[in-house]
């Protein structure tokens, strides 16, 4: 179908009387919103349309006196570009029973269509890799895909620059142990599924921040989904998490209001209801704000499921530092001994009539149901010094529980005692103010399922808090970012870390430096062009990209290349438009190498040998 360039101006100029709901302020269609409305029959901009003359006489048709609007036709003139050759669909915003490539409101002839949303493969997480025309919706979302496409795209990959990290400083990394600390830096769903047959069912514990999804992150990180969407790639992302997770590991995922309530349904899809563990309330502030139409939000919630609930390991975790503690303490640990030493009292009482807990100790007044203890361990105790003697026989003796060996009472839900960063404190990094979490965040969640030498992974690694708190506790950690800070800001942190810096948990923990990780990326094919797409500035250095591409890129097999360069109407539209077109180009399947083909001559020598050897040791040899 070929757009008239009138009919188009027409549009432009009805969608101008709704602000900037489906225009840019340079003019630009903001393609999904005006589909997205269509779809859903919006009634005002319905109405706008058929009144208008022109549209009326091209897309409304008369039928038994009523009159019909062409919808489908219509939202095709903002989805369809000539050079896209029509395969699986040119309905790149629908999804549904399809004959022929029609919907069954087109044909009578229907089968049942089931396209694989691109969800699954893309969904980058910064936030240059927003469609523009789109506003918040991610690209390559709405496309469709093959599903031999989808397993392609899941393989693993190559891994490059891989090198490693220890007290020694740094180094090319040939070899790779089981034993070893890992950060990865690309796609996370892609990483994820490099490391599946290496770690399945290995991982003891997976802590998550992820985007928050509400349009104010103060990082790189893309946090503006659409919710269809932001739900759709974490479901992708945790499906595969879940297989590598133990049967006696636990996950825990950070998240605020915007999809808490969401996200728990989608874990009780993926983890299931009955190993839901709780939903642990994190007050992270003090609020004094008093924002409008609402009370202040001071809590972040962190949702806690087990793999499998009968399996799963769990230490009980003890505070002495929260406000309810220390009041206890105040209130009960009011005692001293001969030593010096400050206790409480605590009743040493049965609850039941055992026999054998019923005896007599030294005269003192027998508890009505008896003593909690034998009479073997009271004696153990009253040799040690623990036991409480009342003044009168006629009262009962109490156990000792001394203030220096008080644990401290168990936590519960509501975790009150750890707050956000200090703005002076040796543990903050300016660039992530708003959003690092503090280690002992980390190290409660961790102490609570996890052993020494357990392993942790975190696949939205950050500033690498996760991984510096893993550590410091002797636990073995592999973490995943995308995004560049990760050799800026992640990797610097760990290397300071296994030098013994002194920030967040350190003391606690005695931590004295060592360790090691081993660094690698994943080698990047059309992801190195679609980030020359993104850096573009102008249409020269769009059309340099697009040379490049044209010699070694993996095109969508829907794109006819000569149309697309022979196509007048496309080098009419605006920079952004082109843009996201050369985009739309890329195959977002061949974002990576895949390691089955590090053999082939065409990639082997683009591969040092020691990255090699590297990617042998890891994976094995090929298939």
């Amino acid at each position: 179908m070929k757009i008239e360039p009138k009919i188009m101006y027409q549009v432009k100029s009805i969608l101008g009387e709704f602000g900037n709901k489906y225009l840019t302020s340079g003019g630009f269609l903001r393609r999904n919103n005006v589909i997205n409305d269509l779809d859903k029959f919006d009634r005002e901009l319905m109405t706008k349309l058929f009144k208008d003359p022109l549209i009326h006489k091209n897309y409304v048709e008369k039928i038994a006196d009523t009159e019909l609007f062409k919808l489908n036709q219509f939202i095709e003139m903002f989805e369809y570009k000539e050079f896209w050759e029509d395969s699986y669909t040119k309905y790149t915003n629908k999804i549904g029973l399809t004959a022929n490539g029609k919907f069954i409101d087109e044909s009578a002839d229907v089968v049942l269509d089931f396209p694989f949303k691109d969800t699954v493969l893309k969904a980058g997480m910064t936030k240059e890799d927003l469609d523009k025309d789109a506003s918040v919706d991610e690209p390559f979302l709405n496309e469709t895909i093959a599903k031999p496409e989808i397993d392609e795209l899941l393989e693993p990959k190559i891994f490059v620059n891989a090198r490693r990290y220890d007290q020694n400083g740094e180094r090319k990394a040939v070899k790779y142990s089981n034993q070893d600390n890992l950060i990865i830096k690309g796609n996370n769903l892609i990483a994820l599924h490099s490391i599946a047959k290496k770690y399945a069912g290995k991982v003891k514990i997976i802590y998550l921040d992820p985007p928050y999804n509400t349009g104010s992150d103060s990082f790189q990180y893309n946090d503006h989904f659409d919710h269809a969407t932001w739900l759709t790639f974490m479901k992708s992302r945790l499906e595969i998490a879940y297989n590598l997770l133990s049967e006696d590991g636990s996950i825990f995922i950070e998240i605020d209001s915007f999809e808490d309530s969401y996200l728990k349904v989608l874990m009780d899809e993926i983890f299931g209801r009955d190993n839901f563990r709780n939903k642990i309330n994190w007050k992270r502030r003090g609020g004094s704000a008093n924002p409008a139409k609402q009370l202040n939000n001071v809590v972040e919630y962190i949702l806690w499921y087990s793999k499998d609930v009968n399996q799963m390991k769990y230490h009980p975790v003890y505070t002495k530092n929260n406000t309810n503690t220390q009041k206890y303490i105040k209130e009960r640990f009011t005692n001293i001994d001969s030593q010096g030493r400050r206790f409480m009292k605590s009743p040493i009482q049965s609850p039941n009539y055992r026999p054998n807990l019923i005896y007599d100790y030294k005269g003192y007044k027998t508890p009505k149901k008896g003593y909690s203890v034998s009479k073997k361990v009271l004696e153990k105790w009253d040799k040690e010094g623990r036991l409480a003697f009342p003044d009168s026989k006629s009262k009962n003796i109490n156990r000792k529980i001394f203030l220096d060996e008080y644990k401290g009472q168990p936590i519960n839900s509501l975790w009150d005692d750890i707050f956000v960063i200090n703005p002076m404190s040796k543990e903050r990094l300016n660039v992530f103010s708003s959003g690092q979490k503090p280690e002992a965040l980390i190290q409660r969640i961790i102490s609570m399922v996890t052993d020494p030498g357990d392993i942790v992974l975190d696949f939205f690694i950050g500033s690498g808090t996760t991984a510096s708190a893993a550590l410091k506790m002797h636990r073995r950690f592999i973490g995943v970012e995308q995004m560049d800070y990760i050799n800026t800001i992640s990797v610097p942190r760990l290397q300071k870390v296994i030098a013994g810096e002194q920030g967040g948990i350190s003391k606690d923990v005695n931590w004295q430096g060592g360790g090691s990780f081993v660094y690698a990326e994943l080698m990047e094919k059309n992801q190195g062009y679609l980030k020359g797409l993104q850096k573009a500035t102008t249409l020269d250095e769009l059309d340099a990209v697009f040379q490049r591409m044209k010699v070694g890129a993996d095109f969508d097999f829907r794109v006819d290349l000569d149309k697309y360069e022979n196509d007048a109407e496309r080098k009419t539209l605006p920079f952004e438009e082109q843009k996201q077109l050369l985009v739309k180009l890329l195959d977002k399947n061949q974002l990576y190498y895949n390691f089955n083909n590090i053999d082939d001559a065409d990639v082997r020598d683009l591969i040092s040998d020691k990255d090699y050897q590297f990617n042998q040791s890891f994976y094995g040899k090929r298939d």
